[in-house]
């Protein structure tokens, strides 16, 4: 093999890679990359056996061939070489890197010890969707997803593909979140509807390895699912099991409405979470004869405090108590001036949504106090 690359790109790939791999990896092979040169495009690709990653770039390639060598000792020369041209070239099982003024040599492993990708059985079966529109749905629903590894199904997100639209969920059993995709924003081609349990680290690598401005195409069959674009593809073990059936969760009747500035509630709610750090609450108090809300935390072996925030009021006087994180972890994501909240009785969980965007919603429990 041998290959003439940019140092920026080459850069760029081995970064993305490096992080993709897991470094809690005992076998040696899968702490190596797998370098691939043909047809003037050079393939990186790096597993941990439950996500590959493959990065595409071009370069001129003199000699096809591949090798793998360990991806944290190429990352930390790259970044260290200056020049802006890199040559590549393999001799048995070691790649040798040069410039105009060093060089250096990496020991590799053979490439046959490298497990192969899984493939997905019918690639032509695809959704074509904007990275942008993706990742915003990911973000989103993300934040109420589980992170520990206890219930499989809650640490993941939930696409439900339908002809009418692509919804994304997530829950860790305390608050939950979906987000709708229009049509309008993907093309489906040959496909059915869908469900499928996407693990949360493999949307969290979307979100890191794809650009705003691409195309994101979506392959899957029962096992597996493949996120490609021009440059990435990152394929992926699907979870098995079923993700909780949430409609009947959904608030259907409101006792008391209000809609607030979304970037005041979270200030407040930050702010009153100073008295709240403790035990994690704080509390909504709701009075109908007011155009305002206040939010209150106390710790009695430290203080209290009240942050009053002005709010359009409809329904009954209330106070609802929730832990002040699961409050405040939607609002870094909505992005519209106000913010609706919604109150069933006491016990019963809340609803915040979007003032002017229907297609995103976010379920929270509130604190029984006894």
């Amino acid at each position: 093999m041998k290959f003439i690359a940019i140092q920026s790109n080459i850069k760029e790939v081995v970064s993305t890679i490096e992080r993709a791999i897991n470094e809690n990896i005992n076998l040696p092979i899968l702490k190596n990359t797998l370098i691939k040169a043909e047809n003037n495009s050079v393939t990186f690709t790096g597993t941990n056996l439950e996500i590959g990653t493959m990065c595409h770039i071009s370069g001129k390639v003199l000699e096809e061939g591949s090798i793998t060598v360990p991806i944290n000792l190429l990352s930390n020369l790259i970044s260290n070489i200056k020049s802006d041209r890199l040559n590549f070239e393999t001799k048995n099982d070691v790649l040798e890197v040069k410039t105009d003024n060093y060089s250096a040599t990496i020991q590799g492993l053979p490439v046959e010890d490298f497990p192969p990708l899984p493939t997905i059985k019918n690639p032509e079966n695809y959704l074509e969707i904007k990275a942008v529109f993706l990742k915003e749905a990911i973000e989103q629903v993300a934040v109420a997803a589980q992170t520990t590894d206890i219930r499989p199904e809650l640490n993941s997100i939930f696409f439900d593909f339908s002809l009418e639209n692509l919804k994304l969920a997530a829950t860790d059993g305390f608050r939950l979140a979906e987000k709708s995709i229009p049509t309008n924003a993907f093309t489906a081609k040959n496909l059915e509807p869908f469900k499928m349990l996407v693990p949360l680290k493999t949307c969290y690598e979307i979100l890191r390895i794809t650009k705003d401005e691409e195309i994101i195409f979506i392959s899957r069959d029962e096992n597996q699912v493949l996120f490609k674009t021009e440059r990435v593809e990152l394929i992926s073990r699907l979870i098995e099991g079923n993700f909780p059936q949430y409609s009947q969760l959904i608030p259907k009747k409101l006792i008391t409405e209000i809609v607030v500035d979304t970037t005041e509630l979270w200030n407040g709610i930050k702010l009153a979470a100073v008295f709240g750090q403790k035990n994690g609450e704080v509390e909504i108090k709701i009075h109908t004869n007011k155009k305002a809300i206040e939010i209150a935390a106390r710790d009695q072996a430290v203080g209290e405090n009240t942050y009053i925030l002005p709010a359009k009021i409809k329904g009954e006087t209330m106070e609802v108590v929730f832990n002040w994180r699961y409050l405040s972890d939607p609002l870094k994501i909505i992005k519209t001036e106000e913010v609706t909240l919604g109150f069933q009785e006491e016990a019963n969980p809340a609803i915040i949504r979007p003032a002017s965007d229907g297609s995103y919603f976010y379920i929270v429990r509130p604190i029984v106090r006894s």
